[in-house]
């Protein structure tokens, strides 16, 4: 298979994560295509091939004999964001020559809000029927590794070191490094291969947290409510009302932070409410942290003691702090875009990674792009001809220099 048909084959398989599961991977769905995965490698002659009791997918390119190398890594995840499924995915590919493009007769990509699809004027772009999400954050980043292997192997000329592979659940909900296996992926350093645009790097991400709310009210029947109700739907707008407007992710780029009401539900008696807060700074986070603290005490003076119940807790750290040491291996990244001609650019990553907790655990492991864009959404797609490339830069990384 080449790497579009290996990306569509992988997009047959449904595989989101589920923040609310307990279990590890949190879908069984991730264990049909981890097994999937790993009988493929296996065929393909990576040694030691497997899925391991949680889901991690794990194979080795031994290195090319008599060749003395770093042993490094590529990492991918095979969970799709919960937030849109991807049950029934039907992708098609468009030849892209300017314009909208619809995919069905109600949804289409459209360049007012999309200015950015001139620049993929003449390639080929894998996208949905609109009603599902594609799955290229992260099925082309598996399939990119995976063609980029196959490739390795059909030309035993090219040498190399050891080169590990590994696929991750549960990325998406912020678990895949959880329960990731660093003795058995014995990398010096390592990729993850899930980025957006070709020819990003990524080695800055944000510093996480999430808060839960419960936001604990009185209800009495409205007609005799007056002085005795407390109304939590109210106290959670009124929270909501107090978050700066200007730092929310529709107002902010680049290297600016935020605060995001994700989950909102409950009444009159309790509501329930998530927010996840970032900042690059560390010391900005700090303090981000520092004011919803203060807004859940100020509420508490307000309505009464233990009214709102803030429980937070921090998820990833800003992996820069462990990459600037061992900036060679971003450099590596470059020169092999660059070799393969395309342009790399440094950009920060408004999200966070596998790569980023790993670095943290030892394994430094900034983030390269797939060639995807609109991750999370119906309106995603991934170009051909960027796939394509990134296996080639994937090779040209792994060769031995």
């Amino acid at each position: 298979m080449n790497v579009c048909e290996r990306f569509i084959k992988y997009v047959g398989f449904e595989s989101a994560s589920d923040e609310k599961s307990e279990t590890t991977p949190s879908t069984a769905s991730q264990l049909e295509i981890g097994r999937y995965l790993a009988a493929e490698l296996e065929g393909m002659g990576l040694s030691d091939a497997h899925i391991d009791a949680d889901g991690y997918v794990y194979a080795k390119l031994p290195a090319t004999k008599g060749v003395s190398a770093p042993a490094i890594g590529f990492i991918a995840h095979m969970d799709t964001s919960p937030a849109v499924t991807g049950k029934d995915a039907r992708p098609k590919i468009v030849e892209y020559t300017g314009g909208d493009i619809k995919l069905s007769d109600r949804v289409s990509i459209k360049t007012s809000d999309f200015p950015f699809l001139p620049d993929y004027i003449g390639q080929h772009l894998v996208v949905t029927d609109g009603t599902t999400l594609l799955g290229a954050d992260d099925k082309a980043g598996i399939a990119e590794i995976f063609s980029a292997m196959e490739y390795f192997l059909a030309h035993p000329e090219i040498p190399h070191g050891d080169i590990y592979v590994a696929v991750t659940p549960d990325e998406e909900i912020g678990r895949g490094a959880d329960k990731f296996d660093l003795n058995t992926f014995a990398a010096e350093f390592a990729y993850t291969i899930d980025g957006g645009a070709l020819g990003e790097i990524e080695y800055e991400n944000f510093n996480a947290a999430s808060a839960k709310f419960k936001i604990n009210g009185i209800n009495i029947h409205p007609g005799t409510a007056k002085n005795k109700m407390k109304n939590a739907t109210l106290i959670a707008a009124k929270l909501i009302s107090m978050l700066p407007e200007a730092e929310t992710p529709s107002h902010t780029e680049k290297y600016e932070g935020f605060y995001h009401v994700c989950e909102l539900a409950g009444n009159e008696s309790l509501v329930e409410m998530e927010m996840i807060i970032r900042d690059h700074d560390m010391q900005k986070f700090i303090a981000r942290k520092q004011f919803v603290e203060r807004l859940t005490d100020y509420l508490n003076a307000v309505y009464g003691e233990s009214t709102v119940e803030c429980e937070m807790r921090d998820s990833y750290y800003n992996m820069k702090e462990k990459i600037l040491p061992v900036m060679h291996i971003v450099e590596r990244a470059a020169n092999a875009m660059k070799a393969a001609g395309v342009e790399p650019k440094i950009v920060p990553i408004r999200g966070g990674t596998d790569g980023a907790r790993l670095s943290y655990e030892g394994l430094p492991c900034p983030n390269l792009s797939t060639g995807g864009e609109n991750f999370h959404g119906i309106h995603e797609f991934v170009s051909v001809e960027a796939m394509e490339k990134m296996v080639e830069i994937i090779v040209k990384i792994g060769t031995a220099q």
